[in-house]
């Protein structure tokens, strides 16, 4: 499929879990006028996420939907999806989510993640935040980055978009591995979001292309 070119910015949704770190980096870049997204909500899987404070800073409406509130996986979800309709968000994008989130059918390849890793390593069920980084300084492995991927009801399996990597130094722990993987990401993140928004991708199953501009 190809995403339509757009001449106005995309509205989307963000979804946290913490510290909403990626929420930040992305409003930065949107009011620097380096990112065509509007972000029209937040929704959040816990009251607690300090990243909400990024979101009541630039006035964006914030949901709040708890996994414990919900009989499983798919309930949480379609309560997610109907704020983000609601909200008439295009695109929803997640920024540290750590909840398991089952894609409707009209939200397919329309829901973004980023991975700390290059996915297909280091990645699945487990593998988020510090343990990625863990696993990778456990397995010896001399590269490491980021994946912007699409969403499907698998554990980090969509089709990949774009994927920076980073290397891994020999004294390195997994927290400076994490900020030099972060600093990667902050690039990775915006630049898929540009290509999704200007319309330049096309998916062909697990592949996909990035169309001339």
């Amino acid at each position: 499929m190809n995403l339509s070119k757009r001449t106005s910015p995309m509205p989307i949704a963000v979804l946290i879990s913490g510290g909403g770190t990626t929420l930040r980096n992305l409003l930065k870049k949107i009011n620097a006028g380096q990112l065509p997204l509007s972000v029209r909500l937040v929704v959040s899987s816990s009251p607690r996420a300090r990243g909400l404070q990024f979101a009541e800073k630039h006035s964006i409406p914030i949901a709040i939907v708890e996994r414990n509130q919900f009989d499983d996986d798919e309930e949480f979800s379609q309560q997610i999806f109907e704020h983000c309709r609601a909200a008439g968000a295009e695109l929803v994008v997640l920024g540290g989510f750590l909840k398991r989130l089952v894609v409707p059918d009209d939200f397919t390849n329309r829901v973004t993640n980023i991975h700390p890793a290059l996915m297909p390593a280091f990645s699945g069920k487990g593998y988020y935040g510090h343990h990625v980084h863990e696993g990778v300084l456990s397995y010896g492995a001399k590269v490491s980055g980021c994946t912007v991927h699409f969403v499907d009801n698998e554990y980090d399996h969509g089709p990949l978009i774009l994927q920076k990597a980073v290397p891994v130094l020999d004294d390195d722990t997994a927290d400076t591995l994490a900020a030099r993987v972060f600093e990667a990401e902050c690039e990775a993140y915006p630049e898929a979001l540009r290509l999704v928004a200007a319309g330049r991708l096309q998916i062909a199953g697990r592949r996909v292309r990035v169309l001339p501009d």
